[in-house]
C-alpha cells in the first residue's frame, strides 16, 4: 500500500472519517551537485518513487496536532500545539519539522489555523535522500491546501516560494543550516527527469534522464550509517565557504572564474582553499553532466560522478569509511560511476552501473560491507519520479 493511502487508511481509523485531503512528495538522489545550493551554485536532483504522505483536516480550537504511522502500524502522536504559540525553539525533535513549516507559513502571511496531521512514509529515513525535506513539502502543501491556496491554483504560490518557506522553516525554527537544494527537488522535479536547477536565478531545466534505453541503472546503497544536518560538520563547511568568499570580495564561490580558482586559492588561508576548490570544480562537474545529457551521452556520466566524489572525500572532507566503501566497491565490480550523494558524514551512495552487472555490482558492495564488520548495506535502484502534489 502507498504511504498516501496508508495514511487516508490511518486517519479514518482514528477519527471515523476520511480526511480533507492527503498531500504527498517525494524524496530526492542528487545526481551531482554536492554542496552548491548554499554557494549560489548548480544542482542536478531528480525525485524518488518513495515519498511521504500527509493527511489533513481543519481543526476548530486552533491548534496543531501531528501524528505519525510507524512502520508496526502503529500512531505516534505530539502534543498538541497551539499555532499561534508556534516560534523558533519552542518545539524539539521530529515534531519541529512539520510544526516549524505551520510557522514559516504563517509569517509569510498563509492563514494557518488549527489543522490535525497524520504521516505516513516510505522514504528511509537517516539515508541522505532527505525524508525531512519530503515530510515539510507535502506538510506545507497540506497546509496551503487547507487553507484554499492549493499549489498550482490561480493566485496560489508557486512551487519555488514554497520552496524557500520550507528553506526558512528549517533554518529558522529547526536550526538546521540546509540550503535550497531538496526542497526545490521534492517540490519541482519531473517524472522521467533531472532539474538542472540554478539556485542563484531561480532558473530550471528538466533534462530528460532516462537510464533504462541505454540499459543502465542508478543504485542506491544506503549504508546505514547515521548523519544529521544539524549535529554534524556542515555547519562548519557552510561558514567556511561564506568566509572564503568574503575573503574573495565575491558574493558567492560561484563567481569564482574556474581558470582562475588557483589564483584565488592562493589568497586564501590553508584551511579554506579545499573547500572553495571543491564549490568551483563541482559546478563545473555540474555543467559538464548537463552536456552530456543532452547530447546522450551518458558514457560521460560515470566518471563525473567519481569525481565529485573524490572531491567531496578529500577537499570537502564529508565522506566516511562506510560511503568510501560503497563507492570503492561499486566501482571495482564494474559500475560505471559512483559517488556518495545528501550532506554526507553517513547515509547513502549512488552508483551507474550497467544493467546486465548490476546484481554483481550489488552483490560486491554486500560482500565488502560483511568483510569490513559493517551491518548490511540497503540496496535498491530508482527513476525519477514526479513531484509533490495532492493525491487523487
Amino acid at each position: 500500500m502507498r504511504p498516501g493511502q496508508r495514511a487516508a487508511a490511518a486517519f479514518a481509523a482514528a477519527h471515523g472519517h476520511a480526511p480533507v485531503g492527503v498531500w504527498s512528495a517525494p524524496g530526492r538522489v542528487n545526481l551531482i551537485g554536492e554542496h552548491t545550493d548554499y554557494n549560489d551554485g548548480f544542482v542536478l536532483p531528480f525525485a524518488l518513487p518513495n515519498r511521504v504522505a500527509v493527511a489533513a483536516e481543519p481543526r476548530s480550537d486552533g491548534r496543531l496536532s501531528v501524528a505519525s504511522l510507524g512502520d508496526d502500524g502503529r500512531l505516534h502522536r505530539t502534543e498538541p500545539v497551539a499555532v499561534s504559540d508556534l516560534g523558533p525553539g519552542r518545539v524539539t525533535g521530529w515534531a519541529a519539522y512539520p510544526m516549524g513549516v505551520a510557522w514559516a507559513l504563517r509569517t509569510a502571511g498563509v492563514p494557518v489555523g488549527g489543522v490535525e496531521l497524520l504521516i505516513a512514509s516510505d522514504v528511509p529515513a537517516g539515508a541522505g535522500l532527505s525524508s525531512s525535506h519530503a515530510l515539510q513539502c507535502a506538510v506545507a502543501l497540506a497546509l496551503l491546501g487547507l487553507a484554499g491556496r492549493e499549489v498550482g491554483a490561480e493566485g496560489a504560490p508557486g512551487r519555488p516560494e514554497v520552496a524557500r518557506w520550507v528553506q526558512r522553516s528549517e533554518n529558522d525554527f529547526v536550526g538546521a543550516p540546509t540550503g535550497l537544494l531538496d526542497q526545490t527537488a521534492s517540490l519541482c522535479c519531473t517524472a522521467a527527469h533531472v532539474l538542472f536547477f540554478d539556485v542563484r536565478s531561480g532558473c530550471g531545466e528538466q533534462i530528460p534522464f532516462d537510464v533504462a534505453a541505454d540499459e543502465m541503472a542508478v543504485l542506491v546503497i544506503d549504508t546505514r550509517a547515521s548523519h544529521s544536518h544539524s549535529e554534524s560538520g556542515y555547519a562548519d563547511r557552510r561558514r567556511g565557504c561564506e568566509h572564503a568568499a568574503e575573503l574573495l570580495g565575491v558574493p558567492a564561490l560561484r563567481d569564482i572564474d574556474p581558470a582562475g580558482v588557483d589564483e584565488a586559492l592562493g589568497r586564501l588561508p590553508a584551511e579554506l582553499r579545499p573547500l572553495v576548490r571543491h564549490a568551483v570544480t563541482e559546478n563545473e562537474r555540474v555543467l559538464r553532466t548537463v552536456a552530456a545529457l543532452r547530447a546522450g551521452r551518458l558514457d560521460e556520466v560515470g566518471p563525473l560522478l567519481t569525481g565529485s566524489h573524490t572531491s567531496l572525500r578529500d577537499d570537502y572532507r564529508v565522506s566516511c569509511p562506510e560511503l568510501d566503501l560503497a563507492v570503492d566497491s561499486a566501482l571495482a565490480a564494474g559500475a560505471a560511476g559512483a559517488r556518495m550523494t545528501g550532506g554526507g558524514f553517513g547515509g547513502s551512495a549512488i552508483a551507474l552501473v550497467p544493467t546486465a552487472g548490476l546484481a554483481s555490482v550489488e552483490r560486491a558492495v554486500a560482500v565488502a560491507f560483511a568483510e569490513r564488520g559493517y551491518g548490511a548495506p540497503r540496496l535498491f535502484t530508482v527513476v525519477p519520479a514526479a513531484g509533490a502534489g495532492r493525491e487523487e
